[in-house]
């Protein structure tokens, strides 16, 4: 490998507020530490985290960069005391806690994976915030099985065109919602069985006409609020609700009587506060289920554009437009 600089360009928040607050500057080149990887990023995923982070919202967890990202791919140039599993050389992508806008990051090693076959760096650095997310939450917590109805709300966003595409492959029904027609049918292509645009149609009824009184099995749900009832009322006996985001707000008024009645389970989780070992485990489940889908084109990357990383304010200026379907990638 080529010897390593000492200072990189990264993208900094400089304050709160709107996508003019993302700067680029010049800092030095983070060193690996016990059981990391120093990545020569190619490119960064972006996410709606990074957009609650810029807005003041989200803060880097205590110890870890403060420099947004969440996501990266790109090749190992370093690696810290007790890194075995990848050497200098290899072509990885990696879940972070931050640090992901900028030329060089430092990622755990568990959270990395080798990327497979096929994927260019661009789209496999949109794999591992979504992947990692929907794994965990869509069938390590809710135990979607084939057979099922499953609904995701914000069917394309990179969640969204993750969860309708893993949901079909393992057998599910899918029912994704969506603000437009034209998301609508880009949902319907990724394989949603029914799709709903929100700001014309009401999701519970669709539910109850599509799907009958049994309601659906498993949704996930970034939206909160009065999504959350609503939600409620979708679910059939037995059903599993997962919320991972509350764009609407996390307080809502909610009657238990019917989560009794019909045995629900509500649960939630984020990813970027777990332990190491616990995102680990997410990442071997990938390995084994999800990657070689992605290497035979059972499942792919749906990518909406690409921004070099010293635009990342107009990327993320597209992602506040909210018209985006699929991901936004930082390339390097």
């Amino acid at each position: 490998m080529p010897d390593l600089p000492a200072t990189m360009t990264a993208i900094h928040v400089d304050g709160k507020g709107g996508p003019d607050v993302l700067k680029p500057i010049e800092m030095a080149l983070p060193q690996p530490g016990v059981g990391q990887v120093l990545i020569m990023v190619a490119a960064a995923g972006i996410n709606r985290p990074d957009v609650m982070q810029r807005q003041g919202l989200y803060p880097a967890p205590k110890g870890h960069s403060e420099i947004p990202g969440l996501e990266v791919a790109g090749t190992v140039v370093a690696t810290g005391p007790g890194a075995t599993r990848f050497k200098d050389g290899d072509k990885v992508m990696a879940l972070v806690n931050g640090g992901g806008y900028a030329q060089y990051c430092i990622a755990d090693e568990p959270c990395c994976l080798a990327i497979p076959g096929g994927l260019s760096m661009e789209q496999a650095a949109g794999v591992p915030e979504t992947f990692f997310t929907v794994w965990h939450n869509v069938f390590e917590r809710a135990h979607l099985t084939a057979g099922e109805w499953f609904m995701i709300h914000g069917g394309t966003s990179g969640i969204g065109v993750t969860a309708i595409q893993l949901a079909k492959a393992f057998g599910a029904n899918v029912i994704a919602t969506a603000g437009s027609d034209e998301k609508c049918d880009a949902c319907r292509k990724l394989g949603a069985d029914l799709t709903v645009n929100y700001r014309t149609e009401d999701f519970v009824e669709a539910v109850k006409t599509h799907v009958g009184r049994g309601g659906v099995d498993v949704i996930l749900d970034m939206v909160g609020g009065d999504y959350i009832p609503r939600n409620i009322g979708c679910l059939g006996d037995d059903g599993r609700l997962v919320n991972i985001a509350y764009q609407k707000g996390s307080k809502a008024e909610v009657d238990f009587l019917r989560v009794m009645l019909k045995r629900l389970t509500i649960t939630g989780s984020t990813l970027r506060i777990r332990p190491t070992e616990v995102k680990g485990r997410i990442a071997r489940g990938l390995e084994e289920y999800v990657l070689p889908m992605l290497a035979d084109g059972r499942v792919r990357v749906v990518m909406d554009g690409t921004y070099p990383l010293h635009d990342a304010a107009a990327a993320h200026a597209r992602m506040d437009e909210g018209a985006h379907i699929g991901k936004i990638v930082l390339t390097v």
